[in-house]
């Protein structure tokens, strides 16, 4: 029997294409498996992705109000906003001051004009 085919040789190579068949099967199920892991993954980095873009915009408006803040609150900036309306508030009183005396001067008669 050496070199003939029998009934146990096929249905030893039968069993074993089964396995291999069924082998591949469950791999090839596997493999979809991790492909959608995969996917599902990716595309949840993306939104990841796109969270971290727009807190990153929001952070980068903050800091240029902080600085504009910042500059508009600045001693020197501050001092020289408050001489400048010192200045203007003195100003304001001398001229006041010289209003009242032209009122004070002027009591609402004219005196005839000569022609």
């Amino acid at each position: 029997m050496e070199g003939a085919i029998d009934i146990r040789l096929i249905v030893t190579l039968g069993g074993i294409l089964f396995s291999v068949a069924g082998a591949a099967a469950v791999g090839k199920m596997q493999i979809k498996v991790i492909q959608d892991t995969l996917n599902d993954l990716e595309q949840r980095l993306r939104g990841m992705d796109k969270r971290i873009d727009i807190i990153e915009t929001r952070q980068e408006t903050l800091v240029q109000r902080v600085s504009v803040l910042s500059g508009m609150m600045d001693p020197s900036t501050m001092e020289r906003r408050h001489r400048e309306a010192a200045t203007i508030q003195a100003e304001l009183n001398s001229i006041k001051s010289n209003v009242d005396k032209l009122l004070h001067m002027h009591n609402g008669r004219h005196p005839p004009v000569g022609g």
